[in-house]
């Protein structure tokens, strides 16, 4: 945990996807400090009509190349957060050719008892976790 939801443009070829799952992930090792095994990850891939993403007004440049990241995490401090932005952006940058201005994320907050990995149990509340 957390679980990290991509949205991408369709046209990324599976290399080019799981490229994007690593450097992903070794952001998110790096910046909070989870598991080697700690690794949820979805991609949906959409029709480039079927996502608008703007940039409230910031005048950041978009191309097809565009990533937003969904992450539902437990509370981490504001530091590790922005950790993980600077960090995402440099690895997505460096391994995969996606400028900055091409990644967005949003992060949504839960708790321990919002997570259940198996056997219809809260690992966190029980203390599997």
């Amino acid at each position: 945990m957390p679980l990290l939801h991509f949205h991408l443009v369709k046209g990324r070829n599976p290399a080019e996807i799981r490229t994007l799952l690593d450097a992903a992930h070794g952001a998110m090792l790096a910046a909070f400090k989870v598991p080697e095994r700690d690794r949820y990850q979805i991609v949906s891939e959409h029709d480039a009509n079927h996502m608008v993403i703007e940039d409230t007004g910031l005048d950041i440049p978009r191309t097809d190349k565009f990533v937003l990241l969904q992450v539902t995490s437990r509370p981490r401090s504001k530091e590790q957060f922005a950790e993980f932005y600077r960090l995402l952006a440099e690895a997505l940058q460096q391994k995969c050719g996606i400028e900055s201005s091409d990644l967005m994320v949003s992060v949504v907050e839960n708790s321990a008892e919002h997570w259940s990995f198996g056997y219809g149990r809260a690992q966190f509340l029980t203390g599997e976790l």
